[in-house]
């Protein structure tokens, strides 16, 4: 399915999944709800603590017509004018009851008896307002007196409105402010993000040559824009060494076809110019050369794509290295075998015996006479392979380049001799498949010295990186 083109909305992040968006949601919705929480928690512990000091007030007020019950009677008390009975409630008022519930005195008369069974809470007449209400029991000469004090919450209720009404305002400003913070923040924090994103829109297989833009910072953008501009290096190594890989193949496989193709031309052009069956040695000489090609081509791609090692036994190393010694005796060059000891390894036995007869060709290909092979354990148990020629050696500079493919030091004299540049790239996959190192130094012989070391029978260490 085709991807959605992106818009002017999506770019400003009003897109239903963007993360700027859903960032901002997240953070308003959370901060609502705190704030919400702690403003109902504000108005409860305000209103709570003014009612708290009403009802003290009330007690205080109690307490003191309890002395003046027990002190001087109910006659001591400051009654209330029964003329006063049309006026509101003061915000406290009193009374003094009986045990029949008779009132014998109040702050105003006119107001009625005080409903002392009607709970905390009492709403007397003509008052906007519930009063709080407070009792209190006093002895007045062998008479239980009860003292009824009702203290008027007004001023609770509008401390309380006055609170709830720049709550109300102000949280919603509250919650404006901090979506429009988020939003700014999370697009000043999305926006190399998005500018990685473009560049990468851009970048196809021809340009991997492009980076996306690092923003120098050490958080979690910049190292990911670090990392991606690693990925793209690595694309871009493995793009470069593929056409490298195609270029040299297709010159390596030209030379014997153009070889075959001369041939023919020339003996279809002129027929006695050459000698019977100069054609046919030559199409088949050029046919095996193209063969060899092909079956190391193969053997890199499958390297390349994880398929060598994959066969587990143990294998007789030192049998492989004996019979390539005699191999190579057959065509004249002394070789000295007698370092070569029992020695075996676990892995894939014809892809070792490739190891061993490319690194014993490419010492026959440059030796003056005489070949060194040794074979045995190392002093860390693994299995060292070593394989000497007397040559002219291989520059230090160079010793790296030399398990690079299509890699000769000397273009003439390798191709005259067969060698396609393929034979140590080839002997460092399979080494390395197997978890071995290989390496190349001076021989004491007066050539190169090529050293392989493998693992010794047993668990496999994973293969080494390359």
């Amino acid at each position: 399915m085709a991807e959605r083109p992106r818009t002017a909305r999506d770019r400003r992040g009003w897109a239903p999944g963007s993360v700027r968006l859903r960032t901002t949601a997240a953070a308003v919705l959370v901060v609502a709800v705190v704030l919400a929480v702690a403003a109902v928690a504000l108005v409860l512990l305000v209103r709570g603590s003014l009612r708290d000091g009403v009802e003290v007030t009330a007690e205080q007020r109690a307490a003191d017509l309890v002395a003046q019950v027990e002190g001087g009677g109910v006659s001591a008390l400051p009654t209330g004018d029964p003329d006063e009975a049309d006026e509101d409630p003061d915000e406290l008022v009193w009374q003094v009851l009986d045990e029949r519930g008779t009132v014998l005195a109040a702050s105003q008369p006119g107001l009625g008896r005080l409903p002392v069974d009607g709970g905390d809470e009492v709403d007397l007449s003509d008052a906007d307002e519930p009063y709080l209400l407070v009792t209190d029991d006093a002895d007045a000469g062998g008479r239980d007196l009860e003292i009824v004090v009702a203290a008027s919450l007004e001023d609770v209720e509008e401390s309380t409105d006055a609170l709830i009404s720049p709550l109300a305002l102000g949280l919603p400003l509250v919650l404006l402010l901090v979506g429009g913070t988020t939003w700014m923040v999370a697009g000043r924090a999305l926006a190399p993000v998005e500018r990685i994103r473009r560049e990468v829109e851009r970048i196809g297989g021809d340009r991997l040559d492009r980076r996306v833009p690092e923003p120098g910072t050490r958080d979690e953008v910049g190292r990911l824009a670090r990392t991606m501009n690693a990925m793209l290096g690595r694309l871009q190594d493995s793009r470069d060494r593929q056409r490298q890989f195609v270029a040299d193949a297709s010159h390596e496989l030209r030379s014997p076809l153009a070889s075959i193709r001369q041939s023919a031309e020339v003996a279809r052009a002129h027929p006695a110019a050459l000698p019977d069956g100069e054609l046919a040695d030559t199409v088949l000489e050029e046919s095996l050369r193209m063969q060899r090609l092909v079956e190391q081509l193969l053997l890199l791609t499958r390297a390349d794509e994880g398929g060598l090692a994959r066969m587990h036994r143990e294998v007789d190393l030192d049998d492989l290295v004996l019979a390539e010694a005699r191999r190579v005796r057959r065509d004249g060059l002394a070789v000295d075998a007698s370092g070569v000891g029992a020695a075996r390894v676990d892995g894939d036995p014809l892809a070792l015996a490739q190891v061993v007869r490319n690194l014993v060709d490419n010492a026959a290909r440059h030796a003056r006479s005489t070949l060194r092979l040794t074979l045995g354990p190392d002093r860390a148990g693994a299995v060292e392979l070593v394989v000497e020629d007397d040559g002219a050696g291989i520059p230090a500079d160079q010793r790296e380049r030399v398990f690079e493919r299509f890699v000769r030091l000397d273009e003439a004299r390798a191709r005259d001799a067969g060698g396609s540049g393929l034979g140590l790239a080839i002997v460092r996959e399979i080494v390395l498949a197997h978890g071995g190192t290989v390496g190349v130094t001076d021989s004491p012989v007066g050539g190169a010295r090529f050293s392989v070391r493998l693992p010794a029978p047993g668990p496999r260490p994973p293969a080494a990186g390359r």
